[in-house]
Order: C-alpha cells, then structure tokens, then sequence
C-alpha cells in the first residue's frame, strides 16, 4: 500500500510540473526591480533586454530556477527569453495597483463631483419647492378664511333674503289689503255723499210740500176772514 502511495503520490508531482511546463501563464517582474531577460536559462547566456519592474510577461515554460517568457506588449513585438522565476510574482505589482487606484481615485473624485453638483441642484429644488408649498399652504389656508367668512356671510344672505322676500310678500298682501280699503272707503264716501246728498234733497222736498201746505193754510185763512 505504500509502494502504491508514493508511486500516486510522484505520478501527481510529475503532472503538476508537466502543467506548469505546457500551460502558459501570466506573470509580472517583480516590484522595485530590473531583471535581466537572456537567450537561455543561465546567467552565462546573452542578454536580450533589460525588464523593469511591473512588465507584463508569459511564462511558456519553467525550468529549475529559470522561467521561459514571452513579453507582453505592443511595442515588444512577442520577444522571447529566460528570467529568474524567483524575479516573477503572479500578483498584479504594487506601482500598477497604485495606478489604478489613482485612476478609480479620480473617477470616484470626477463622479463624487457630479453626485456633489446633483445634490446641490436637488437641495435649491428642496428648498424652491418648499418655498411654492409654503406659498400655496399659505394661500390655501387663506382661502379656506375667505370661504368660511363667505359661507357664513352667503347664510347670512340668504337668511336676511328669506327674510325680504317674506316681508316683500307681507308688504304686497298689506298693500293689496290697503288697495282694497281704500276702493271700500272710497265706496263708503261716495254712498255717503249720495246718502247726504239723498238726505238734502230729502229735507228739501219736505220742506218745500210743508211750505206749500202751509201756504195754502193761510190762503183759506185769509180767504175766510176775509170772504
């Protein structure tokens, strides 16, 4: 069982190590330093460039302490050498993460900014509208005075209407009732006047049949005094 153990065990060591051999992978020169990037994997062989630190690469292949890579960039044009893999870390380096965050630091200040101006823009809003709301509360609470006063002023009116028209109608009933007394009274004078008028004649015609009456009494009189 441990023969078969320890043969697992190199059989997987041996993947890993053929892995790293055959799958390329991305690395960086490592921060605060210069490398040497050569023809091939011995500080013996020639020099092809001088890598600084942060410079993208690709590891093609690895070989004890030495990496096979390719630089990365436009202006490299694929160059191929060997580097130390002690002088190769996996991370992003700190001077590009600083470049970075300086970047984001300045869209976070250009978008802090902005959302400055906005809320400052919202704020005059705020307060604009606040000041028409406290505009239109106040003119709606004297309104709803004026229709009080109004309200009770129109009852009022149409109280003191209900009133006229009442004593219009009174007014009305008393003249016609007073138009009717007077055509009475008027009735009254004039059955009066023919009343005193039939009276005169009356006393009139009295006196005249007594005066002739008398008259001829005191002709037979002196008819017979004198005969």
């Amino acid at each position: 069982m441990n023969k078969y153990r320890f043969l697992l065990y190199f059989i997987a060591m041996g993947l890993c190590l053929i892995s790293q051999s055959v799958w390329a992978s991305r690395a960086y020169v490592t921060d605060t330093f210069t490398v040497t990037l050569r023809t091939g994997p011995s500080l013996q062989n020639k020099i092809l460039a001088m890598l600084s630190s942060g410079k993208p690469l690709e590891v093609l292949n690895s070989q004890n302490d030495w990496s096979h890579v390719r630089v990365l960039g436009q202006q490299e044009k694929n160059r191929e050498g060997w580097v130390l893999s002690r002088y190769l870390i996996t991370r992003t380096p700190w001077e590009s993460q600083a470049g970075q965050l300086k970047k984001e630091n300045a869209l976070l200040k250009e978008k802090l900014a902005k959302t400055e101006k906005e809320r400052n823009e919202i704020s005059q809003k705020i307060k604009e509208v606040s000041g028409q709301l406290k505009t239109n509360t106040d003119a709606l609470l004297k309104t709803q005075k004026d229709y009080k006063y109004l309200k009770k002023g129109a009852a009022k009116y149409l109280d003191l209407k209900t009133r006229y028209e009442l004593a219009e109608s009174a007014l009305k009933t008393n003249q016609d009732a007073v138009k009717h007394l007077t055509l009475e009274n008027e009735k009254l004078k004039s059955s009066k006047r023919n009343t005193w008028f039939a009276s005169g004649a009356m006393v009139l015609l009295v006196g005249l049949i007594i005066g002739l009456i008398m008259g001829r009494r005191q002709k037979k009189r002196k008819s017979i005094l004198y005969g």
